[in-house]
């Protein structure tokens, strides 16, 4: 039996160590915001946080959250400041199209407002840079978060 700390609440959760923390959150916690892409790390659609830090949770084992704070996107657009700003942006600027990679891109944006609360261009890029849209929402996606640092800093 291994315990996780999600979302808040420490959850016992009967896995193998090795077994990534997606399926983890998908199919034993019913989290299913996080997506699975490409089960490689170079999509971003499982994005989810790590002590804060934005993590690709394909390939991320279990074994290797032990003892750290996981937040996935169903707690980081309702519980905190950040996410909630993001989230309003998304909607305002229409950002979506299909959708699926929405919940990685969002938490990669959170990720990087917390530590560049002012981003520029070049900061969105190297944030969002392996966060994969097959919609190509890029344009939108840079100016929503443009937006959510000007509503966090008024």
């Amino acid at each position: 039996m291994t315990t996780l700390k999600v979302n808040g609440s420490t959850i016992p959760v009967a896995v193998p160590d090795d077994m990534p923390l997606l399926w983890a959150l998908r199919d034993e916690m019913g989290l299913t915001g996080t997506k699975f892409g490409c089960g490689i790390a170079q999509c971003g659609a499982c994005t989810v946080h790590l002590d804060g830090k934005a993590v690709r949770s394909c390939v991320t084992p279990v074994s290797a959250v032990q003892g750290k704070s996981v937040t996935t996107i169903e707690a980081a657009v309702s519980a905190d400041r950040i996410g909630r700003a993001v989230q309003r942006a998304w909607r305002e600027l229409d950002v979506v199209q299909c959708g699926y990679c929405q919940s990685g891109q969002i938490m990669s944006a959170i990720a990087l407002l917390r530590s560049h609360p002012k981003p520029t261009d070049e900061d969105i890029d190297a944030a969002m840079d392996g966060n994969v849209c097959r919609c190509a929402t890029y344009v939108r996606i840079r100016a929503a978060i443009h937006e959510a640092a000007r509503s966090l800093s008024a």
